[in-house]
C-alpha cells in the first residue's frame, strides 16, 4: 500500500481519529465495554486516537471552570479515569452538565467544540476521521462534515427516535420531538461514509431509512472469553437441586422496561409454586424502576426471594454467572428490540460462561443463539414460558450441559471482542 494512510505514523499533534461518545466512560455499562474494545483496537492499529467521552464520575462537586482538554483536567477527574488506558489512545473526559438530557447534550457539544477549536483548528493539522456513536455528539459534525473531517464513521448502537421513550416515558407522545430526533439521525446517516451496527435487524432498519447496504458493516458485540471463563455444569449441583436446593436465577443488565425484568420476576413466582428458587437482578436501575420491580415482587409474593444489586465490576459479574443455575434474558416485543435491534451482552456473556441460558425468541437473539442448541428460546413476554424452560432443565439433567458446551463454542467462534476488533479494523482499511 506504500505511503497510504493505513501505514503513516502521525505525531500526537496530527490527530488521526477522533472517537466521540456521549457516554460515561469508563463504567460498568455495556456501552463502555464496547468503547473500550473499539478505541483500543483503533489505537493499536493506527496509533493516534483521541477519545472524547462523558467523565466516569460526576463533576458537579468540582470547583472552578470546567476543563476542555486533558492538560487542565482537575485532579479529582484525573483520578477517576487513571485506571483506564490503551496504546495509541488519548482519553479526554468532556463535561456534560445540566439538569436534563438536552441540557447535558448541549453542554457536551459546547465543550467538544472548545476542545476541537484548541486542538484541531490549526492549518498544519490534517483533518481527522471522526467516529461517533449517536446524534448527540455526531449531529454538529455531520452538518458541517467538510469543516471537521475527511471521513465520517457512524456507529449506530441506538436511535433516540426509537429508544428515548423507554428511558423518558413522558416523551412518548411528543411527536415534534421525535420528528426532530429522526431528522438528526437522517442527517448523520446521509453524511456518513460507513455505518457500523451490531445486528442484522438494525441493518435492515437502516436500509429502510435510505442507507445503502454497502455502507453498512454489521459487527456484533463481543465478550472477553478469558475473563468470562467457562465453567462446566456441576453434577453435584444437579443433585443438590434435586434434593431441594433453590434454583439460582440471574438477570444482568439495565432494568428498563424493554428488557422484560418484570417477566423474570413473574417466572420466579410461577416456578416457586412447584420448586424453590431465587432471582438475582444486577444492573443499573433508577429509583422508580427499583421501586416498581420490588412492588411487583411483593404483589407476587416473592419479594423475599429477589435480590437487587447495583452494577458490579466484571470479575464479580463472572462469579455471579458461575454461581447461577440459569441466566434469563426476557427481552420483550417492542420497537426497541424488533425494529431498532440490539446485540445483548447478557446473552453473549452467559454463553461464554457456560451458564444455561433462557432467552426470548426474538430475531436479535436468534442471531446469537439457536433454540435447543446454545439456549432455550421461549415466547417473549411470558413468565410461564420461562418457567417451563426451567422445568425442562430440571427434568432433563443432560440438557444444561449440552447447551453449556455449545454456547461456549459459539461464543469462542463468533463473538469474541478480538473478532469484533478485527472487523472494525477491516472496515477502516476498506474506508481508507
Amino acid at each position: 500500500m506504500g505511503d497510504s494512510y493505513a501505514h503513516r505514523v502521525y505525531p500526537i499533534s496530527m490527530t488521526r481519529i477522533v472517537y466521540l461518545s456521549f457516554d460515561r466512560f469508563p463504567s460498568s455499562k455495556g456501552a463502555a465495554t464496547h468503547i473500550d474494545a473499539f478505541a483500543s483496537a483503533l489505537g493499536e492499529r493506527f496509533g493516534c486516537v483521541d477519545l472524547l467521552t462523558v467523565p466516569a464520575e460526576s463533576m458537579a462537586e468540582i470547583d472552578g471552570p470546567i476543563p476542555h482538554f486533558v492538560p487542565n483536567v482537575p485532579q479529582q477527574l484525573a483520578d477517576s479515569t487513571r485506571h483506564w488506558g490503551a496504546v495509541g489512545v488519548n482519553h479526554f473526559p468532556i463535561s456534560a452538565d445540566g439538569t436534563n438530557l438536552f441540557e447535558r447534550v448541549l453542554s457536551f457539544r459546547q465543550h467538544c467544540w472548545h476542545w476541537w477549536r484548541q486542538r484541531l483548528m490549526q492549518p498544519s493539522v490534517e483533518m481527522p476521521i471522526v467516529h461517533f456513536r449517536s446524534i448527540f455528539e455526531g449531529y454538529p459534525i455531520a452538518r458541517h462534515k467538510d469543516q471537521f473531517c475527511r471521513k465520517l464513521v457512524y456507529e449506530v448502537n441506538g436511535l433516540p427516535s426509537i429508544e428515548l421513550k423507554y428511558r423518558y416515558p413522558g416523551v412518548a407522545d411528543d411527536k415534534e420531538l421525535i420528528r426532530k430526533l429522526r431528522y438528526q439521525e437522517d442527517v448523520c446517516l446521509a453524511a456518513s461514509d460507513i455505518v457500523l451496527t451490531v445486528s442484522q435487524v438494525n441493518a435492515e432498519h437502516l436500509v429502510s431509512r435510505g442507507l445503502k447496504e454497502d455502507q453498512i458493516r454489521v459487527i456484533p458485540n463481543g465478550v472477553d472469553t478469558d475473563l468470562f471463563a467457562y465453567r462446566a455444569a456441576d453434577s453435584n449441583r444437579t443433585r443438590e437441586i434435586a434434593a431441594g436446593s433453590p434454583v439460582k436465577m440471574l438477570y444482568c443488565g439495565t432494568m428498563s422496561s424493554w428488557q422484560g425484568v418484570g417477566i423474570a420476576i413473574d417466572a420466579l413466582a410461577l416456578y416457586r409454586r412447584d420448586f424453590p428458587a431465587t432471582l438475582t437482578l444486577v444492573g443499573l436501575a433508577s429509583p422508580r424502576q427499583r421501586r416498581d420491580l420490588m412492588q411487583l415482587a411483593w404483589e407476587l409474593g416473592v419479594s423475599d426471594h429477589v435480590m437487587m444489586l447495583d452494577p458490579v465490576p466484571k470479575p464479580e459479574l463472572v462469579i455471579l454467572h458461575h454461581e447461577a443455575d440459569v441466566v434469563v434474558a426476557p427481552l420483550t416485543r417492542n420497537d426497541r428490540n424488533l425494529v431498532q435491534g440490539c446485540c445483548p451482552l447478557k446473552v453473549i456473556e452467559a454463553m461464554s460462561c457456560g451458564t444455561p441460558l433462557v432467552a426470548s425468541d426474538l430475531p436479535v437473539v436468534r442471531e446469537l443463539a439457536g433454540d435447543d442448541v446454545e439456549a432455550l428460546l421461549v415466547r417473549p413476554g411470558s413468565g410461564k414460558a420461562i418457567k417451563d424452560a426451567m422445568l425442562r432443565l430440571r427434568m432433563e439433567p443432560g440438557l444444561g450441559c449440552r447447551l453449556s458446551r455449545s454456547a461456549r463454542m459459539r461464543a469462542e467462534r463468533d463473538f469474541t471482542w478480538r473478532k469484533a476488533q478485527q472487523s472494525l479494523i477491516q472496515s477502516y482499511e476498506e474506508l481508507l
